[in-house]
């Protein structure tokens, strides 16, 4: 029962997050998105360099 209860929530707080990102969203620019796709590769490397030595150790 309690496993479903988190299910629930998680499912209302993704959908609630869903629906306002939908309606106060706005949409990137070209010259924003070309920075965020520049810088985001290289923290995602980062951030699986980090776990790989946290496992590890």
């Amino acid at each position: 029962m309690t496993l479903l209860m988190i299910l629930a929530a998680v499912f209302g707080g993704i959908a609630l997050m869903v629906i306002l990102g939908e309606r106060f969203g706005k949409p990137m620019d070209e010259q924003q998105q070309a920075k965020y796709s520049k810088i985001i590769p290289i923290l995602v490397f980062v951030m699986l360099i980090a776990g790989l030595i946290k496992a590890l150790a």
